[in-house]
């Protein structure tokens, strides 16, 4: 029914493209930076309660972010698409454990911070702002959180990170766009527009913005992990990734999917950042 309902959307969004492009464009460039604002049940809201939490501005944005304090190096948590700052509960226990200074945040338009639409640029900058604020040293990004990991210090190479891990991060946004206008059926002139309003937006056309040549010049050692089962990102994202970015390693896991939530991946993690 989903599914239906999605093509009957790219339909109508197609047919308006022939009365307007550009009109058509900014609907499904709406659709695409909008997510579902996932509940926060009680559990969740407990678990979250026993950091300090504060929230940090960018321009008219309100970031909502978790910290556990601790005596060793900072580390960022950037989640995913429809997620938010609990999706790292098991992990965030075992740095406790270890004494790390734990900071998380809430992604524009999820979870607790404020804000409708979303992108990799605006959470990079967001990442920017937090991550300046508590003085980060080491970044875990999952998913788009691990695109907008690699924009940041790639633009603004901040000197305190030592450590990137990009958990099923996709390396660039020409695919990802494919991926939902293949999804939602997008003819050439809906696709041809959207281009053009990225640009106009961005300054960047989609095949420019590609989150795994960025990685070039990052000095930062880089830990990559991606699924070769991931139905979300390919895997061939994770290869393009290892393939630009000179200081990092890929492990390959199976049978994870795109979440990476398993015991093994937060090994490897906390293996990468104790070395």
């Amino acid at each position: 029914m989903r599914n239906i309902l999605t093509k009957l959307i790219g339909f109508f969004i197609n047919i308006w493209s022939f009365v307007s492009a550009k009109s058509a464009a900014k609907i499904a460039m709406y659709l695409f930076s909008s997510p579902r604002r996932v509940k926060i049940n009680e559990l969740q809201k407990d678990f979250l309660e026993t950091a300090f939490i504060e929230d940090v501005d960018y321009g008219d944005l309100s970031v909502k972010t978790y910290r556990w304090i601790g005596k060793r190096d900072t580390i960022l948590l950037a989640h995913g698409w429809e997620s938010n700052s609990f999706r790292w509960k098991s992990l965030i226990l075992k740095l406790r454990d270890l004494d790390y200074n734990i900071i998380a945040l809430d992604a524009p338009a999820h979870g607790y911070s404020s804000g409708h639409t979303f992108n990799a640029i605006l959470y990079a900058e967001c990442i920017n702002v937090v991550a300046q604020r508590f003085g980060a040293n080491i970044i875990i990004g999952h998913s788009v959180g691990g695109m907008a990991t690699a924009y940041f210090q790639s633009k603004y190479k901040m000197a305190s990170i030592k450590k990137l891990v990009l958990l099923g991060a996709p390396s660039n946004f020409l695919g990802v766009f494919n991926r939902y206008a293949t999804m939602m059926g997008y003819n050439k002139r809906v696709a041809k527009a959207i281009d053009q309003l990225i640009f106009k937006e961005f300054n960047l056309f989609p095949k420019e913005f590609n989150a795994a040549k960025f990685t070039d010049g990052i000095t930062a050692e880089g830990l990559l992990i991606h699924d070769k089962k991931d139905k979300i990102i390919p895997y061939s994202d994770a290869e393009e990734f290892r393939k630009n970015y000179k200081t990092s390693k890929l492990i390959t896991t199976e049978g994870f999917g795109h979440g990476l939530r398993a015991e093994e991946v937060n090994t490897h993690i906390l293996e990468f950042i104790n070395q």
